[in-house]
């Protein structure tokens, strides 16, 4: 007998990018939304439509691309949200709008100021007005957690009985536990009247730690659908993390007998895609993803995977797409093999003159390492992926000086739009002392929140990739910058990061 489908909902670009200063721009959602595609995610939850034009643009064009897909946008359930999802959507060859309401007394009260009457009618209207632009209609009722159970399976038999398709139950604010959790998903699927005509989906966040593991007791109860993102990515503690999902009911086929659509092998893959262009770094012991994930310490634990590896491995590390990211081009490569790598990777660079500099920046790479990598190849090519943030600084000259003894000192050229400016000055590192030189010629006035070193491949010539967030006026914007030498690496993320809080173009999902 064959296995249930679990359907993968990736809210990566949407929910994930909530995150302060994971906002992407189109061109970013546009590679990620490729990559989940050949993940074989089944719904990519593309956006907010109308949330911002960006996020609309973001959404019409991951639309325009993903063909295997069903795209989705979120929308308030008001008539202006919805029609503005449903034009974001217009070129999908499977489209979905997701419109939601809050349900429970707290948001009803505080934030809606509507009744449970008016939210009910509110719902109905909803699904109405999505249903003119898709058949296939979600509806999520927002913090279901804290809502009446009764009120919950009126409102569900409401909008069941107006078209919807899919009903989703969120843990919005990480409260519940599995067990309660698993025991509300039964309770709704038990008494809702039609709730055999719909799929059952959860979405969960891991305020207490437990998002995979309520998204998985809620499955266990009938949920035919998960919410995730990959790495786990979102606002606060995040979601729940799509790669434990799938691999979650994958090694334990025994409880679940469920299938996925997912192809496992694009897990890492796609786990370093979407932390090179967030700047979120995937910390080493997260599970199927982090660096440690398959690693063994233990003189007990290597003796017994030697022997036999399942004594401590429930998975294998390829299965899930590690050490297979070896590029086979190395300084003597032409520029077609080089383009075809690309395409295999769902790079697609606009223009002769961008493939050049992508390939140029390539040999010098090459100069440096003896092996190339796929994560490698995603870094180098993400400077390529700026056309909508004016370059107003690039670094012309670097010079740092650090021995022991001695106060760090840094004297750096900038060009600050098209003219060059110098500046030295000292610090408590190479970095630091860098920074300032920055400072001293941009003058910008921003906060470091964050300053973030991770390395993008193995080895002591491995690429260092750096990651800053700066904030200022209210805004949060991730800079990031990649090379073999660590302090340039960190200059370049300054002045990208500092390119993106002085351009006026919209971000996709800006964070104000």
């Amino acid at each position: 007998m064959k296995n249930e489908q679990l359907i993968i909902f990736d809210t990566t670009l949407r929910d994930g990018e909530q995150s302060p200063g994971a906002a992407m721009t189109k061109e970013e959602k546009v590679r990620i939304a490729r990559q989940l595609e050949r993940l074989g995610v089944n719904v990519i939850e593309a956006g907010f439509a109308a949330a911002s034009p960006g996020d609309f643009d973001a959404i019409h064009a991951v639309a325009e691309v993903v063909k295997e897909s069903t795209v989705c946008s979120l929308a308030r359930a008001n008539e202006k949200d919805i029609r503005r999802a449903g034009e974001a959507i217009k070129p999908a060859k499977m489209g979905r709008i997701h419109t939601f309401i809050a349900t429970s007394p707290i948001h009803m009260v505080n934030k809606l100021r509507m009744t449970p009457d008016q939210v009910l009618e509110r719902a109905v209207d909803a699904v109405k007005w999505a249903l003119e632009y898709t058949d296939d209609v979600e509806f999520s009722a927002e913090d279901a957690v804290r809502s009446d159970m009764d009120f919950l399976i009126k409102v569900f038999d409401a909008v069941i009985e107006a078209g919807a398709k899919t009903i989703n139950v969120p843990d919005t604010v990480g409260y519940s536990i599995p067990a309660l959790w698993g025991e509300r998903m039964q309770q709704l699927i038990s008494q809702v009247k039609d709730a055999n005509k719909v799929i059952w989906s959860t979405h969960c966040h891991n305020d207490l730690g437990m998002a995979v593991a309520n998204s998985l007791a809620a499955v266990m109860a009938g949920a035919r659908q998960v919410e995730c993102t990959i790495n786990g990515l979102g606002e606060r503690a995040g979601n729940a993390s799509l790669e434990e999902i799938v691999m979650a009911v994958r090694t334990r086929k025994d409880v679940f007998k469920l299938e996925t659509s997912i192809d496992t092998n694009q897990i890492v893959p796609t786990s370093k895609l979407v932390s090179t262009i967030t700047g979120y770094p995937v910390q080493p012991n997260k599970a199927v993803v982090g660096a440690n994930a398959f690693a063994h310490e233990s003189g007990i634990h290597q003796d017994g995977v030697l022997k036999h590896r399942e004594t401590y491995e429930i998975m294998r590390a390829e299965d899930v797409g590690w050490g297979a990211n070896k590029l086979t081009l190395g300084k003597l490569s032409g520029r077609n093999a080089f383009r075809s790598r690309l395409t295999e990777l769902g790079i697609e660079l606009e223009g002769e003159e961008a493939i050049n500099s992508a390939f140029a920046r390539f040999k010098e790479l090459a100069d440096k390492k003896s092996e190339i990598f796929d994560e490698d190849l995603h870094a180098l090519v993400s400077d390529e992926f700026v056309s909508d943030t004016t370059e107003y600084f690039r670094l012309s000259y670097l010079q740092v000086c650090s021995q022991t003894g001695e106060v760090p000192h840094a004297v750096i050229t900038v060009l600050d739009r098209g003219v060059e400016k110098r500046a030295e000055a000292y610090g408590g590192g190479p970095v630091d002392a860098a920074f300032k030189a920055i400072e001293s010629i941009v003058k910008s006035e921003a906060e470091l929140l964050l300053y973030s070193v991770n390395n993008i491949t193995s080895g002591t010539d491995a690429q260092g990739e750096v990651t800053v967030r700066l904030a200022k006026g209210g805004r949060i914007v991730n800079g990031q910058g990649a090379d073999t030498d660590i302090v340039v690496a960190s200059v370049k993320a300054y002045l990208n990061g500092l390119n993106k809080l002085c351009s006026k173009s919209e971000r996709a999902h800006p964070q104000v």
